[in-house]
């Protein structure tokens, strides 16, 4: 087998990268050693290289494409020309539907536990009348409909000045759990969970992710809290080979879906050492 890992311009082969491409790193380091000791080999590609020909490869698996929120029509224009020419996962239907956060309100109507969000699609000037009063909160969490990396994301006090809002966005309650507990991430190839750790963010701040300060460690979760991810990743449509189920704790210690992953999450393989065997067999399986 011959796969390719898509990558972006700050994560693959630039002296510009990312604070976080160690990410991209760890996640290749996982991948070739697996499929190596498979006499199989996986090697990292710039998902906007117009050089590529795509049926060079046996399946592509998307990765550290961390620039598709601002590149999104070219994206997704990309990805649907990959699927035509070999295996792609997650497929191309699936990432338009996870690309735009709104998912989580079809999932909330099919059962599914979120955490409580207002939709604001076209901002005003006085968008933030009413929102803490709707949410029940003194602080809240701004969010792009479209967006990684918590990128463009701000925390608000009521009473604070709100800067300008020119996109779609979405709207919490900042969840106290995040600070006291951390974020939950469930890591699932093909149907089973691989892993599960907890992220944590640094002193001061509320966001997990690494570029922010933010640490994780492994976890061993309740029955309870399993089924939880597990009963997010049955609602998922359609085949997918990889997710991961971010999940915080709700006020009466049930969990809520904060992000469900499926189109270029890191997956943490410092906290899960069969990650890269399970994909390529994932793969293997596949490709029959």
């Amino acid at each position: 087998m011959r796969a390719a890992y898509l990558g972006c311009r700050e994560t693959i082969g630039t002296d510009r990268r990312r604070t976080d491409a160690f990410e991209h790193d760890q996640m290749m380091e996982a991948l070739s050693s697996a499929f190596a000791a498979k006499s199989d080999t996986i090697e990292a590609v710039r998902w906007d290289n117009s050089a590529v020909d795509w049926a060079d490869y046996d399946a592509v698996l998307i990765g550290s494409c961390w620039d598709y929120q601002d590149r999104l029509e070219e994206f997704l224009g990309t990805l649907h020309a990959i699927e035509a020419q070999t295996m792609l996962s997650n497929s191309a239907a699936l990432v338009t539907w996870n690309c735009r956060k709104t998912y989580l309100r079809a999932l909330e109507s099919q059962g599914v536990a979120i955490v409580p969000t207002l939709w604001i699609d076209a901002p005003a000037s006085d968008w933030i009348g009413g929102v803490f009063e709707a949410l029940g909160t003194d602080r809240i969490v701004v969010k792009r409909q479209i967006g990684a990396n918590a990128e463009g994301q701000f925390l608000l006090h009521r009473g604070d000045t709100p800067p300008s809002v020119d996109a779609t966005v979405m709207v919490q309650p900042f969840i106290e759990s995040i600070a006291l507990e951390g974020e939950i991430s469930f890591v699932l190839i093909d149907g089973a969970v691989s892993h599960t750790l907890v992220k944590r963010p640094a002193s001061g701040d509320y966001r997990v992710q690494s570029s922010y300060g933010g640490m994780e460690t492994t976890l061993d979760p309740s029955p309870a809290d399993l089924a939880s991810a597990k009963a997010v990743a049955a609602k998922i449509p359609g085949e997918w080979l990889y997710a991961r189920v971010d999940m915080v704790r709700g006020p009466y210690g049930q969990l809520m879906l904060m992000e469900l992953e499926l189109i270029e999450p890191f997956l943490y393989p410092l906290q899960g050492d069969r990650l890269g065997d399970l994909i390529h067999a994932a793969l293997t399986r596949r490709l029959g």
